[in-house]
């Protein structure tokens, strides 16, 4: 057609969207695949734990605790002993100073938990709850300061250890991966350490004053006990005494 004007069918075609918009996808896009990938990390943390809890069942495994790995590089003491080596006396210490209803409950002892809160809810003092395996499962898997976070991961960790794992295995656990010293790990470490011999040469005040020195163990030295540590191993020791009751999941 004569005096037709074809220069805008000639111009390339433009894309309506402005180029702020185009920049801003690709961000978008990169945002939600960090949100993905970071949910993904999160459950995949959260879990392990449960994935390693039927691994560490076998007593030919020998498992290490977190502040252990933490030591990696510097160095720390730990000499794995079966259970059947450690002296019977420092396991009904130990026992009787931490957990004196271990062979009882399901891996929480919640008649204890449901005093703590009413002395809480009371304003008075709280004491700790803290059982066998909850401090086992925190030990392997998670990390010493407090925090609501933390305790609500350690809860269902030892109920599912307590499942998992038999009671001795857990003890044996425990007494292998406890922190006795600024470096000393484990009954047997701990043992050469204070008083020059093994775990299965223990006697039953050297037992009582390894087992009250768990609470701190920096600050605790069973070799070189204050009044104070002096007597409460004195009451651990007549506590261990009679202890038959109380022990039967782990000694026939």
């Amino acid at each position: 057609m004569e005096g037709a004007d074809f220069t805008k069918a000639n111009e390339p075609m433009r894309d309506d969207m402005p180029e702020d918009d185009e920049d801003e996808a690709p961000r978008r896009s990169l945002f939600r695949r960090l949100i993905r990938y970071g949910v993904i990390a999160i459950i995949v943390i959260v879990l392990l734990p449960y994935l390693l809890l039927p691994l560490y069942r076998p007593s030919f495994v020998h498992p290490v605790s977190v502040p252990m790995m933490a030591r990696l590089f510097t160095g720390y003491d730990r000499q794995w002993v079966p259970f059947d080596e450690i002296a019977p006396v420092l396991v009904q210490s130990v026992m009787m100073s931490e957990d004196g209803q271990f062979c009882n409950h399901d891996g929480i002892d919640w008649g204890e938990y449901k005093a703590v809160v009413e002395d809480a809810l009371a304003g008075k003092a709280v004491r700790g709850a803290s059982t066998i395996p909850m401090q086992t499962v925190k030990n392997l898997y998670l990390w010493n300061s407090r925090s609501y976070l933390r305790k609500a991961l350690e809860l269902p960790l030892a109920i599912s250890a307590d499942i998992v794992w038999p009671k001795k295995r857990i003890m044996e656990i425990y007494l292998n991966i406890a922190q006795w010293g600024p470096e000393t790990f484990g009954i047997e470490a701990a043992a050469r350490e204070q008083f020059g011999v093994s775990a299965a040469d223990l006697t039953a005040r050297q037992a009582a004053l390894l087992a009250v020195s768990l609470p701190d163990p920096v600050g605790r030295q069973a070799a070189a006990p204050s009044r104070h540590m002096q007597n409460l191993a004195a009451r651990v020791e007549r506590l261990a005494g009679r202890s038959g009751a109380y022990i039967t999941c782990l000694y026939d």
